[in-house]
C-alpha cells in the first residue's frame, strides 16, 4: 500500500523492504525506479536493491542505468544508481558497472554532458553512501523483532 502513496510513502516502503529483507517486492522497486514518476524516491529503490545484493538486483540498476543515463538533461537518480550497481558488483565480485564506467562509457558521457554535475566523474562518493546506507539497514535488521514495547499497568483509585 505505501508503494502506492507519494514520494514520502514510497521512499518508506522501500526502506522497510530492505530493513525487513522482504526481497520479495524487488520487481516493484526495479519498476518504480525505471518509471520514475515520482521525485525523491528513487535513490531509496536503489538502496534497497543494493540490499539485497543478487544478480537480478544488478540487473534492475543496470537497466535504468542504461535508459537514464542517456539523458543528461534529467537529474534523476543516475549517481546513486551508479553506486548501488558498484556495491552490488562487489558483493557478487562481478562487474557490471564496468561497462558503464569505461573510457566513453555511458557514465561519463552522461557526467560531462549533464549540467548539474560538477566536479570529479568517479562514483567513490555514490559508493560510500551506499555502502554506509547497507551498513545501517544490516545494523537494523539484525535487531531482534520481538521487542516489547508495553508499558507497565497501573490501577486507578476510584471516585
Amino acid at each position: 500500500m505505501l508503494f502506492e502513496g507519494s514520494w514520502r510513502e514510497r521512499r518508506t516502503a522501500a526502506w522497510l523492504a530492505a530493513i525487513s529483507r522482504r526481497d520479495q517486492f524487488r520487481g516493484r522497486l526495479g519498476a518504480l525506479l525505471l518509471e520514475s514518476e515520482v521525485c525523491c524516491a528513487g535513490a531509496a529503490y536503489c538502496v534497497a536493491l543494493a540490499s539485497f545484493g543478487t544478480a537480478r538486483d544488478a540487473d534492475l540498476l543496470a537497466t535504468y542505468l542504461d535508459r537514464y543515463l542517456h539523458r543528461p538533461d534529467l537529474a534523476y537518480d543516475q549517481p546513486t544508481a551508479m553506486g548501488a550497481l558498484a556495491y552490488t558488483d562487489s558483493v557478487l565480485h562481478s562487474d557490471r558497472a564496468g561497462q558503464f564506467l569505461q573510457e566513453g562509457g555511458l557514465w561519463r558521457q552522461w557526467f560531462q554532458e549533464a549540467p548539474h554535475m560538477h566536479g570529479d566523474h568517479g562514483i567513490s562518493t555514490y559508493l560510500g553512501g551506499i555502502r554506509l546506507a547497507c551498513a545501517v539497514i544490516d545494523e537494523c535488521a539484525d535487531t531482534p523483532s520481538t521487542a516489547s514495547f508495553s508499558t507497565p499497568t497501573t490501577t486507578r483509585a476510584a471516585n
